[in-house]
């Protein structure tokens, strides 16, 4: 496999349940830095988000979409994974990036196999060559088994794909 080579990467994501905390987690895996801004009050749908994610934002308000908001303009590019067309949240990130000039690729995990979409995840960072990559999608409560889902892919993506500075 080609390594694409971005240094230094950092994961960023608003810490919700499902893809947003796989993507923390498969970075924390892989030694990668990660960050991200979350509501005020560490807000999440299974209550305030652990302290161990020690180099989260936390915002001043309360609101998700402002969460949403400031992860999309502190990114380079944002990778959205989601199973079917994204709804809610996770619309919302792909207009605000677009809105805002940033790439975005959304990968629908239900209609590509995982090696496909490793592939097209793979040649999406090569092209876009972000030092910061905002990682989104849906809750976990939206659709049960997408963080285990989501984390093995992505750690398969940092292992694989990005060197580590």
């Amino acid at each position: 496999m080609r390594k694409v080579n971005v240094k230094p990467l950092k994961i960023i994501s608003g810490a919700q349940t499902g893809v947003d905390r796989a993507a923390l987690d498969a970075a924390i895996a892989r030694g990668l830095d990660y960050g991200g801004s979350l509501p005020r009050g560490r807000l999440a749908e299974d209550g305030p988000v652990a302290r161990r994610y020690t180099r989260l934002n936390e915002l001043k308000q309360k609101d998700y979409a402002a969460r949403t908001r400031r992860n999309v303009l502190d990114a380079d590019a944002t990778l959205i994974l989601c199973p079917g067309e994204p709804e809610g949240g996770t619309a919302l990130t792909v207009r605000l990036a677009r809105a805002h000039s940033r790439p975005v690729l959304v990968v629908d995990i239900d209609n590509r196999d995982e090696k496909t979409a490793l592939e097209l995840m793979r040649a999406w960072i090569a092209e876009q060559q972000p030092r910061v990559l905002n990682i989104a999608g849906p809750r976990e409560s939206s659709f049960p088994g997408l963080y285990a889902r989501v984390r093995s892919m992505l750690e398969q993506l940092f292992a694989d794909c990005v060197e580590k500075s």
